[in-house]
């Protein structure tokens, strides 16, 4: 008798945060953004809340590439903080960009729970460099277009290095790889559904930052 099909934890990581994923991608914010409908200085802003984020991510890396739950997924190709920082300095029209920049409350509590989790719980530090990194090669290369098409940046120049990552070059296989990385992450079933959870908290705090960004940059009437 043939045993029962598992489910790979990637499917069921993808599946289960669906429904947050949606409503991140679906929030006036992004649409409006993606839709061509606002300023540059929207995209800075976001640019700006980006780099808190990444921040939070990417200075954990040193601590965590020995982890054996965490480790596997730190890659130097991945790193984006210094794109970041490129964009910035290309989008403030000098290297004064930190310059008064301060992170919006729900930017901050979304980075604050990256540290918490890199800190204590690995496990969870993965469930925030999935949501981030994987959908940066996804669809983060349609806010890159948008970038591109409307505020005129060169193509995959100053403005948009945050979404091109000169060190992958097959992003299709490069995925697969790492959805392998997480149906081999070395934890049990209850730690996993508790990586589903933090990966569905994840999204809720990009909304949430996506939400305060739709506040300070309404459209006009």
């Amino acid at each position: 008798m043939d045993s029962p099909t598992t489910t790979p934890f990637s499917t069921l990581i993808r599946t289960a945060s669906h429904e947050q994923h949606t409503e991140a991608e679906n929030s006036s914010f992004m649409s409006d953004m993606l839709g061509g409908r606002l300023g540059v200085s929207a995209y800075r802003r976001y640019t700006e809340q980006l780099w808190f984020v990444y921040r939070a991510l990417e200075s954990a890396s040193d601590a965590l590439s020995a982890d054996p739950v965490a480790g596997p997924f730190i890659r130097p190709e991945l790193a984006r903080s210094a794109q970041l920082e490129r964009d910035l300095a290309h989008l403030a029209g000098g290297p004064d960009w930190r310059t008064g920049l301060t992170p919006l409350p729900a930017t901050a509590a979304y980075a604050a729970r990256i540290e918490e989790c890199a800190r204590d719980w690995p496990a969870g530090y993965v469930a925030h460099h999935y949501t981030r990194y994987l959908g940066d090669l996804s669809g983060g290369q349609i806010i890159r277009g948008t970038a591109e098409k409307t505020w005129g940046f060169a193509r995959k120049g100053d403005g948009v290095r945050f979404y091109v990552f000169e060190g992958i070059d097959n992003p299709a296989a490069f995925k697969r790889e790492y959805r392998a990385l997480l149906d081999a992450l070395p934890v049990d079933d209850l730690e996993k559904q508790r990586v589903i959870d933090e990966c569905r908290r994840a999204f809720a705090l990009n909304t949430a930052v996506f939400h305060e960004l739709g506040r300070e940059f309404p459209l006009s009437a």
